[in-house]
């Protein structure tokens, strides 16, 4: 039987030649081979071992191993912020090696020379498990990174909205910058949690630093707005800016039902910490 239909052959082959595996590979990545110490130092991965292994699924065609493989290394990747050129670099050193010891062991093998149909054979199925190996490895980097973006951008927005308790019932939020329907999302999110949490009974929203808002956003702030009062808390806005209410104004839109309006923050704080500190004395 010729060996293409006895891969456990060329794995023992490869197994019996590990320490000539090894050099030829890393002759083979030149990059790679001299940051294995730094990658096995800061991501705990260590490459020669992690090559062998997947030299056996590759050549015995164990997919669901492979597939699991590549997965594990991508989010390993991804954690420890390695190079992914390097990696990719790894493995292509990796196929080179391999069709050079299978050139070594044909040599070598008392089946007979390949024929050309099991040569293409071998090749499609050697070249298709790396390169399984590869799109499943960079699709799980890809998206360990993504996520990871998406936490810390989440995290960021949840900072960007600020709410400040400066009595036991009255609490500020002052909001600045760019205002889109992702922060407002968060700002929904955030708003009626901490409403909820430490029983908020007024709401100082300052609108100060917003210098815009679109439409759309304007709309899902009255949303907010009508949930604060849903929720038994008074809503109270400081700081509008004349162009925000020049377009509202020309939109047709009104806070006026949702919420009391004030002229500066300082201002709103002095009447509502006045009114709050004889009861919060007694």
């Amino acid at each position: 039987m010729n060996y293409i239909h006895q891969p456990e052959k060329i794995t023992a082959f490869i197994g019996e030649n590990r320490e000539n595996f090894e050099g030829m590979l890393l002759k083979e990545a030149v990059n790679v081979a001299e940051k294995i110490r730094d990658i096995l130092d800061k991501g705990n991965i260590d490459l020669l071992k992690n090559a062998g292994e997947l030299v056996i699924y590759i050549v015995e065609e164990q997919e669901e191993n492979l597939v699991a493989f590549a997965k594990k290394e991508g989010i390993a990747w991804a954690e420890h912020s390695l190079t992914l050129a390097f990696k990719l670099e790894w493995v292509q050193a990796i196929r080179r090696t391999l069709w050079k010891f299978l050139e070594k062991f044909n040599a070598l093998s008392n089946d007979g020379e390949l024929t050309t149909e099991d040569f293409f054979k071998l090749e499609k199925k050697i070249n298709d498990q790396i390169d399984q190996f590869l799109n499943t490895f960079v699709i799980s980097y890809s998206n360990y990174k993504d996520e990871l973006i998406q936490s810390q951008r989440k995290l960021v927005e949840h900072l960007s909205v600020p709410i400040i308790p400066v009595s036991g019932s009255v609490a500020v939020l002052p909001l600045i910058g760019m205002m889109d329907s992702y922060r407002m999302h968060t700002i929904e999110e955030k708003v009626f949690n901490e409403i909820s949490k430490i029983k908020i009974q007024t709401l100082i929203m300052d609108l100060s630093g917003i210098a815009n808002m679109d439409f759309e956003v304007i709309v899902h702030y009255q949303k907010i707005l009508n949930g604060i009062s849903m929720m038994g808390c008074k809503a109270v806005i400081t700081g509008l800016r004349a162009e925000l209410v020049r377009k509202m104004i020309h939109a047709g839109i009104s806070f006026e039902n949702m919420a009391e309006t004030k002229g500066t923050l300082q201002h709103t704080l002095r009447e509502h910490l006045a009114l709050a500190s004889p009861s919060e004395h007694q």
